[in-house]
């Protein structure tokens, strides 16, 4: 029996899943140049905290509102459409990702319109084009350190969810997907800021390194944690969409 490709249920649930996927991978990194205060956003008093030698206050990249939409959706699609499909959509991501910055360079390297450049000395900010590029230029060393650390992390992810889903079966959905966020989370965490900041013109002695990516992490972690519950409600969601049984046919195929 013969059927049009986007008649299918499967294949429309995947690539509105990996459009999702892709522009919440693209806008994190592009909204992660802004750093905010977690206690002030929050309303509440400073947690200082003390790690190898080094404090500080809770101050996370803005791209970390939407890292935890990525990692459920790197599961959700895992559990679904198995390694080919996550490894599929994170070279996507990874290719739109440096799409955009090329962009976002090239514009930045336009000649501004004369008028344009104080058009918002009104709202405090009296250079339009050198806020431009302090917003959109990120550091080369930046951007690398994130693709690498999000493409590695990626193909841990999928290793590791498909390990724990081997020794467990059809059970135990939330230990997979948590623990192939700790694994991967862990690398990623480090890796981006080794190479961002370390490797990078600012030279990060090795203490404030350990203690800004050891923060980072445990909020990834946390994060992952509370994202269970949207896990399972997705799931249940998918299985209503397609039917249990062709659901089922994709989980098992997607495990070997």
């Amino acid at each position: 029996m013969s059927f049009r490709l986007f008649d299918d249920r499967a294949t429309r649930l995947f690539i509105v899943l990996a459009a999702f996927f892709c522009v919440n991978t693209v806008l994190a990194e592009f909204i992660g140049v802004k750093i905010f205060a977690l206690e002030d956003t929050l309303g509440i008093a400073p947690m200082e905290w003390n790690l190898f030698g080094q404090t500080g206050s809770l101050s996370f990249t803005a791209g970390t509102l939407l890292w935890p939409i990525v990692f459920v959706f790197t599961d959700v699609i895992n559990e679904f459409y198995g390694k080919r499909g996550v490894r599929m959509i994170s070279w996507v991501a990874v290719a739109l990702i440096l799409y955009g910055f090329v962009f976002a360079f090239a514009a930045i390297h336009l000649a501004p319109a004369g008028w344009w450049v104080g058009a918002a000395q009104d709202q405090g900010v009296p250079d339009y084009q050198k806020a431009f590029a302090a917003v959109f230029g990120q550091g080369l060393w930046t951007i690398a350190g994130s693709v690498v650390a999000f493409l590695l992390g990626q193909l841990i992810d999928v290793s590791v969810f498909h390990r724990i889903r081997r020794a467990t079966g059809e059970k135990h959905v939330w230990l997979r997907a948590t623990g192939s966020t700790a694994v991967s989370q862990l690398i990623d965490s480090f890796v981006v800021l080794y190479i961002a900041f370390v490797l990078g013109p600012q030279q990060w002695p090795t203490s404030l390194f350990l203690a800004v990516s050891s923060v980072n992490y445990a909020y990834k972690m946390a994060a992952a944690i509370a994202m269970i519950p949207l896990i399972y409600l997705i799931r249940r969601g998918i299985t209503a969409y397609l039917g249990a049984e062709r659901a089922a046919q994709l989980r098992h195929d997607a495990a070997h």
